[in-house]
């Protein structure tokens, strides 16, 4: 295998023609045997349906959830680390009431002006950010992780 270096510069243009049009799933690293585990997480506190990963990657272990265009993939990793910087980006409905209903351990963060969302980990330690969809109102007195 081997990767082809593109040097581009400020003033470059992409080229004309098909454009990128969204994200189609994000993957993160779970580790070996735990399962049980993600799908307590993904599906029964998110609320993400889990779909049958197709034969030839189901034996590699892991599982993908969904809800419309949410995908979200876990796959396992023998050398497993939790990703702490990089995560997923998850947009809510009413995020202070998902977060309040599910009683997540979450952090509310105020450092994007006018953008309403905090951060969970998964099972695994895997940082997962929640932003509230409407971006309309801040959570609510009393929820859970204090003020942002």
């Amino acid at each position: 295998m081997y990767t082809t270096l593109i040097q581009v510069s400020a003033t470059d243009q992409p080229p004309a023609g098909p454009a990128l049009r969204g994200i189609d799933h994000v993957q993160l690293a779970m580790p070996r045997g735990e399962e049980a585990a993600a799908r307590r997480f993904y599906q029964g506190v998110l609320g993400l349906s889990e779909v049958a990963k197709p034969a030839v990657l189901a034996a590699r272990g892991g599982c993908w959830f969904e809800q419309g265009s949410t995908r979200v993939h876990l796959g396992v990793d023998d050398d497993f680390r939790p990703a702490r910087k990089a995560h997923p980006a998850l947009l809510v409905d009413g995020l202070a009431a998902f977060v309040d209903a599910r009683g997540l351990a979450f952090t509310w963060a105020d450092d994007v002006p006018g953008l309403v969302h905090g951060y969970v980990d998964d099972p695994f330690g895997n940082r997962i950010e929640l932003v509230d969809a409407t971006g309309a109102t801040r959570h609510s007195p009393g929820s859970s992780g204090g003020s942002p």
